[in-house]
This record gives C-alpha cells, structure tokens and sequence, in this order.
C-alpha cells in the first residue's frame, strides 16, 4: 500500500512550477500504478498551450473557475468545481483561468515527475534510465 500526503510533496523536488500553474506530484511512474496522479494549481489570470502529443490526461476540477479551449475547432468549454475533461485525443489546448484552479490530474503514460512543457505544450515520454 501507498500512502502519502499533499503536505508532505510541496517543497520538494515532486512540486514542479512552471510560470502559470504548480504541479503536485503525489504518484508517479515509480509508484507502479500505470498512470500518475497530480493536485495542480492553475494560477488566476493565466493561459496555458499545452499538447500532450505522449500522454492521455483526465483533470477533474475541485476549485475555481476558467475555461479550455480546443484547438483544432476553437471550441471553448468552461469549467468549473465538479467539471472533469479527458484529453483522450491528445488535444491541442488552451487552458485559461478566470480564477486559480485547484485541479486533480492523472497521466497515462505516467509521469516520472520530471517532466515539465516544451515550446509547444508536450511533455516528453521520459524513459526509466534517469528514475
């Protein structure tokens, strides 16, 4: 069994920042579940482009408001406390907070922890030689 705690990942190398979110790392790769699971912040007043081309991702929103906007149709769907969006065709998409969200993601592939967005939104597919 695994068992670990919000508080016991920030602050450590398992909280990734980037400019406009917070990534909370709580299982990886490593954890042998097949996926990974993340409580992310989404910073108010933000737009993130984000393309995971490697990875299938489901967020579940707990928190805030904002809206995603897909871009090959430029369809915007907004979101908000109790909203869940699965990117399960590797969408290309805009995320935008109205207000900061508090967001609950799971990767699959799972992640290592490593990862953080290239220019074009994707996170690399990290290979078990750097774990």
């Amino acid at each position: 069994m695994i068992i670990k705690s919000l508080a016991d990942t920030v602050g450590t190398e398992n909280e990734v920042k980037a400019e406009t979110w917070s990534s909370r790392r709580l299982l990886l790769k490593k954890d042998g579940m097949g996926y990974s699971l993340h409580d992310t912040l989404i910073h108010a007043g933000t737009e993130t482009h984000i393309w995971y081309q490697n990875h299938l991702e489901a967020v579940y929103c707990i928190e805030g408001e904002g809206e995603v906007e897909t871009l090959a149709d430029g369809v915007v769907h907004p979101i908000t406390a109790g909203m869940v969006y699965a990117l399960n065709q590797h969408d290309r998409h805009l995320l935008r907070a109205k207000t900061q969200m508090r967001m609950v993601c799971v990767f699959n592939p799972p992640l290592t922890g490593r990862e953080t967005h290239d220019e074009n939104g994707v996170y690399p597919l990290v290979e078990d030689a750097a774990e």
